[in-house]
């Protein structure tokens, strides 16, 4: 396989995938264009949105994804402030969305002492701000918990990016998962600053880049997730990119309803039948195959100790919920990937989270794991599939920290917070 990681702990995998481009090769500023940072006040928009149960980070890997960043800052002798979101909050602060319990873990990876300012842009973060000396790092509450941030109106966003403005020199845009987002910390603030993308931006870039100029081939692309409105945009563009499709989790059963197959209590999406089936339709024409699951492990209900069955994919009982593709599409799936030289996967094959339904997904995983060539996990779901069922991150290529990203990027869609960045 074609590794872009580190073998060993994920802070070295994320270290590796920072620097796996070549910034001289790139259409957006870099923090080598900056200048010396040393004494100045660098504003980092990081991705820290991380799952959390009370205080307890359930999957860290986006925080080891913001490390080598913030390192890099750091032994420039930057100040260096990060500011991030977690959740949705609504534009008001609330306890169960603060950043506290993720600056504590940023600390113990960069293995020094993070100040965490209670707000975002008031006394307490011009005081935090106020007490670093070079090389120190600070992060800001939550930036969600101003109204200002994720704002339809740009005056609004305008006046929360001039308070954010207020307490830095400089700006680096490093969460990848939000350069899809027109949003205060994304966009405005770079619009006012010298600004540059951060490593971990610029590796997703190169990675994206290398699944939509010239992939190595046979490229594969395995979809899955809940719903196929999501992913319409993505089997568009990839219908004239990528060799094979391979469409599983609760998406599929809108493709299998536009095959007249019965789903019985599976999650459909009634409006979207014609349009799966004329993407059957046009893959046909084009020559790329879309590829079904010939089997499906259905239940009575979502339930971790519902009786699961294996039925075939066009015989569903009316009565039963499909919730994985079945052990033989598992297995076909998997010997897909394992010939690929390209693979791109976005969405579980099933309710991973239920033992009962996690072996497609595992299957997928694993045959990733195998290939000779480039893989990327395209973040969100998939990414929290692959730790969850006991993979390591160094098994893979790239592990996206941008899943909604990712997608766009893939549908051809223009990103706010990347266009910014453009020199």
């Amino acid at each position: 396989m074609q590794n872009l990681l580190a073998q060993g702990d994920p802070l070295a995998q994320s270290e590796r995938v920072s620097s796996a481009h070549d910034e001289g090769d790139t259409d957006v500023l870099t923090i080598d264009e900056l200048g010396d940072l040393r004494g100045r006040r660098v504003l980092v928009r990081s991705d820290l949105n991380v799952p959390l149960d009370g205080t307890r980070i359930s999957d860290d890997g986006r925080v080891h994804a913001s490390v080598p960043t913030i390192r890099r800052l750091q032994d420039a002798g930057a100040r260096v402030v990060v500011a991030a979101h977690l959740g949705r909050p609504q534009g008001a602060p609330d306890p169960a969305y603060s950043l506290a319990p993720v600056a504590a873990r940023l600390g113990e990876l960069l293995q020094t002492r993070v100040a965490f300012a209670a707000d975002t842009v008031g006394d307490s973060a011009h005081a935090t701000v106020d007490g670093l000396t070079d090389g120190d790092v600070a992060v800001l509450e939550n930036v969600r918990f101003q109204p200002g941030e994720t704002s339809k109106d740009d005056t609004e966003r305008g006046a929360f990016a001039d308070q954010l403005v207020a307490l830095a020199d400089v700006f680096v845009s490093d969460g990848f998962g939000v350069v899809h987002r027109k949003q205060a910390s994304v966009y405005e603030v770079a619009q006012r600053l010298p600004h540059a993308a951060g490593g971990l931006v610029l590796a997703e870039i190169d990675v994206l880049r290398r699944l939509t100029g010239k992939p190595q081939r046979p490229y594969v692309v395995v979809l899955g997730g809940s719903k196929v409105s999501d992913k319409l945009g993505v089997i568009d563009n990839l219908l004239g990119t990528a060799d094979t499709l391979l469409i599983g989790g609760g998406m599929v059963f809108t493709f299998l309803k536009a095959l007249g197959h019965e789903v019985g209590t599976s999650l459909l999406e009634a409006d979207q039948v014609d349009t799966c089936a004329r993407y059957l339709e046009r893959a046909q024409q084009q020559g790329v195959r879309i590829v079904l699951p010939i089997d499906i492990v259905v239940a009575p209900q979502l339930e971790a100790q519902s009786p699961a069955t294996v039925v075939a994919a066009d015989a569903m009982p009316a009565d039963q919920l499909g919730l994985d593709i079945g052990p033989d599409s598992a297995e076909a799936f998997g010997n897909e990937v394992r010939t690929a030289r390209t693979v791109f996967w976005n969405g579980p094959m099933g309710v991973f989270e239920m033992e009962s339904f996690a072996a497609g997904t595992r299957a997928v995983a694993q045959a990733l794991t195998e290939v000779d060539g480039l893989t990327v996990v395209g973040g969100g779901d998939s990414a929290a599939a692959v730790r969850l069922l006991g993979f390591t991150d160094d098994q893979f290529g790239h592990i996206s920290t941008g899943g909604g990203a990712s997608l766009e990027y893939l549908e051809g869609k223009t990103l706010p917070g990347l266009d910014v960045l453009e020199r």
